[in-house]
């Protein structure tokens, strides 16, 4: 076992013993008394299936990744990787062919494994708590759709990256961060239109006073808004969500149905200045820029070790290539981007808290936000009492009653003559 291996077994283990000392100290915190801050929405059975379903997704949580974990390993050690390389290289393509060949082989694999977790999580736990509104055919439909996009949009692109660094060695990093800012904002450009449609029905809002309500508020705080999109959520979930996609004139706006179903329209009006405060504020293209620069420095990083025999060596392969140093990096990469997500997480958390901000003065009352991010958590079965350390690893989103809190306290400070003043109002 070289160092390159010990790296990886290293922060493979540790990766696990966070998440499941995470989860542990998860289950600690569950607390036993509804919050008197619900109790006008949630009955004590209702909080008990709520703590359930936490419990549940925890302990199922342990399960897969304890697995995923063993066959990870056992693949690994049992020289899998080479055998896979070995075999399709037999069949006599160039190069680029077989690394597509070989790492599409490897998710596939990956997917066929992971698939009776997937099928257990959405037709037995779900709907175990009255989520799942997903039909066999519906997924297995999702399934053949993510694979042939995989095949239309990644596969050419994994091609020319290969290619790449094929023609250009080391210095193709610059070439492939070029490529892949291209992607990124190609995909973005076409999802709201061409792939989100695939997967969802999404129809204008009708007329009448929430669309009113919604057109006036986006008109108020000068924001380009020719239509609001609501996404027959309720074909796959009973959960509810709203969210922002694309920009330009391609930017979508959309509201779940189940959102519409149970909300007021000041609720949904505070939803949706909540969203326009991420698009406001930045956050997108915030983290669109985030995303390409994290990009640049994980190609540049892997221009630097694909040509290491000892990463090759460390996992049996006999001839070293750069598809197979794709999938080494990304394991040799993962302290890294461990840390960069849960830095990532912190950043996330504080946009939301500054969208929150941006509906509170936008709108200025606090009452609708509140009661429909209230609504939200019960009606999602949300833990109420995540242990901060769970909060640290793995929320991008505050807290429910942090985030209230924040929420009223921003209002104290809004109506004060000081925070009046420093808004202009």
């Amino acid at each position: 076992m070289n160092i390159y291996a010990l790296i990886i077994l290293v922060a493979l283990a540790l990766n696990y013993i966070l998440g499941l000392v995470s989860d542990i100290l998860n289950l600690k915190a569950l607390g036993t008394d509804l919050p008197e801050e619900l109790k006008d929405l949630y009955d004590a059975e209702d909080y008990k299936k709520s703590q359930q379903y936490t419990r549940v997704q925890t302990k199922f949580g342990f399960v897969t990744g304890l697995f995923d974990l063993i066959v990870l390993l056992l693949f690994w050690f049992s020289g899998g990787f080479n055998y896979f390389d070995t075999m399709i290289r037999e069949l006599g393509f160039g190069s680029i062919m077989t690394g597509l060949l070989y790492i599409g082989l490897l998710m596939f694999i990956k997917m066929v494994i992971a698939l009776p977790f997937s099928i257990y999580s959405t037709f037995v736990i779900e709907e175990r708590f009255g989520f799942n509104k997903t039909t066999p055919k519906t997924f297995i439909l999702d399934m053949i759709k993510s694979f042939f996009l995989f095949t239309i949009i990644g596969g050419p692109f994994l091609a020319a990256v290969l290619a790449l660094f094929e023609f250009f060695g080391t210095n193709a990093w610059f070439y492939c961060w070029i490529t892949a800012t291209i992607f990124i904002l190609f995909i973005q450009f076409i999802a709201p239109t061409w792939i989100m449609p695939l997967f969802n029905k999404f129809d204008p809002l009708e007329d009448g006073e929430l669309k009113q309500s919604i057109l006036k508020y986006a008109e108020s705080v000068k924001f380009s808004l020719e239509n609001v999109f609501v996404m027959d959520g309720s074909r796959r979930s009973s959960k509810s969500n709203a969210f922002f996609s694309g920009f330009g004139k391609h930017k979508r706006i959309a509201l779940f149905d189940t959102l519409i179903e149970r909300h007021t329209v000041p609720e949904l009006v505070a939803i949706m200045a909540h969203e326009i405060g991420h698009y406001k504020k930045k956050h997108i293209l915030q983290a669109m820029l985030i995303g390409i620069v994290h990009m640049g420095i994980m190609l540049f990083l892997l221009s630097i070790f694909v040509s290491h025999k000892g990463l090759f060596d460390a996992f049996y392969i006999e001839t070293p290539s750069v598809y197979c140093g794709f999938i080494f990096f990304g394991l040799l990469f993962s302290p890294i981007e461990m840390i960069l997500n849960v830095l990532m997480q912190i950043l996330s958390r504080k946009n939301e808290y500054e969208a929150d901000r941006f509906a509170l003065e936008t709108t200025g009352d606090t009452e609708p936000l509140i009661s429909a991010l209230k609504k939200l958590s019960v009606h999602n079965l949300t833990n109420l009492t995540p242990h901060p350390f769970y909060v640290f690893l793995h929320y991008s989103h505050p807290p429910l009653f942090e985030r209230i809190k924040a929420i009223r306290a921003m209002f104290i400070k809004l109506s004060s003559p000081q925070g009046s003043a420093a808004t202009g109002n």
